[in-house]
């Protein structure tokens, strides 16, 4: 199971891919499109990481999935350790709402 947004997390498209922005920690994280699409696979409800890897190879076709496996995995860990991404069984993990 893929771990879920923190519900302090905005998320912002911008030109360059989108910004993320924890707003109890203050922590400002950028991503690029690639990471703002997996970002969004995240949230609409892609339920692996076997998901995820689909969804990117559609778009990428050149890339081998476990480049991308490994990419996304790494992506992942990052959020997960800046606390923009938490455990989906985690108390802190609440459905994101957009306005």
């Amino acid at each position: 199971m893929l771990p879920q947004p923190h519900p302090a997390v905005i998320f912002k498209t911008v030109s360059e891919g989108a910004v993320l922005l924890h707003t109890e920690s203050e922590v400002y994280f950028g991503l690029n499109h690639v990471g703002a699409q997996v970002w969004r696979l995240v949230t609409e409800g892609a339920s692996g990481l076997d998901d995820l890897v689909t969804g990117l190879s559609d778009t990428y076709p050149d890339v081998a999935a476990d480049v991308i496996r490994d990419d996304v995995a790494a992506l992942l860990a990052e959020l997960t350790e800046n606390g923009l991404l938490v455990s989906a069984g985690s108390d802190d993990a609440a459905p994101q709402t957009v306005p």
